[in-house]
């Protein structure tokens, strides 16, 4: 859920701010109804990503590294944190649209800082929070091998590229959708275990 949720999000955003000048979205309706369209779908796909974030603990299971899992789960909520902030000051912005009187260096501020908290903050972390989990899931043989060089590609993409190109946030979303498919069809490691060794007691 919160891969489709964001992925929508993220799209619709991008679509709507392809043309991101002050005068054309006081002057398309649609643009800034997209927008608010999209920011609403936020706060969904954050409840959605803290069960994700169970989910992946859960995973873990027994055989959980206390390090890395304490570095994706706080790199979870610090991704998540600066998520819902940018959202809350996007829906600010748009609020503006709809006043007689714009202050356009507030606007640019705004949008200056929207960008920079979501770009490069928000996805430093959500590249720490997919290398992180994907260590673990490596360390834990929790994850196969393929989906491992697959979180570290993505890790690498969202620390490199993510700031100057838009459209390579969404390759995050895309990664968890990836991962929450396997973890639907592989068991975790010590519920195989267990299921062993309630099968053949001896």
């Amino acid at each position: 859920m919160f891969a489709v949720l964001l992925l929508a999000a993220f799209t619709m955003l991008r679509l709507a701010l392809s043309a991101d000048s002050l005068q054309s979205l006081e002057s398309d309706a649609a643009r800034r109804r997209l927008i608010r369209i999209s920011l609403q779908l936020v706060p969904f796909a954050g409840i959605a990503f803290l069960w994700f974030i169970g989910v992946i603990r859960d995973q873990l299971g027994d055989v959980e590294d206390r390090l890395f899992s304490t570095v994706f789960l706080g790199s979870g909520l610090l991704f998540l944190a600066m998520l819902f902030i940018g959202a809350v000051n996007a829906s600010s912005m748009t609020a503006m649209l709809a006043g007689p009187d714009i202050n356009a260096e507030l606007w640019a501020f705004g949008r200056t800082s929207t960008q920079e908290l979501i770009s490069v903050y928000a996805m430093r972390m959500a590249a720490v929070f997919t290398l992180s989990v994907t260590t673990a899931g490596l360390r834990t043989s929790a994850f196969p091998r393929w989906l491992v060089i697959l979180g570290c590609l993505v890790a690498v993409t969202l620390i490199v590229a993510a700031g100057e190109h838009k459209w390579t946030q969404l390759v995050f979303p895309a990664w968890v959708l990836v991962v929450s498919v396997v973890i639907l069809v592989t068991r975790p490691p010590t519920r195989e275990v267990a299921a062993e060794q309630t099968e053949n007691p001896s």
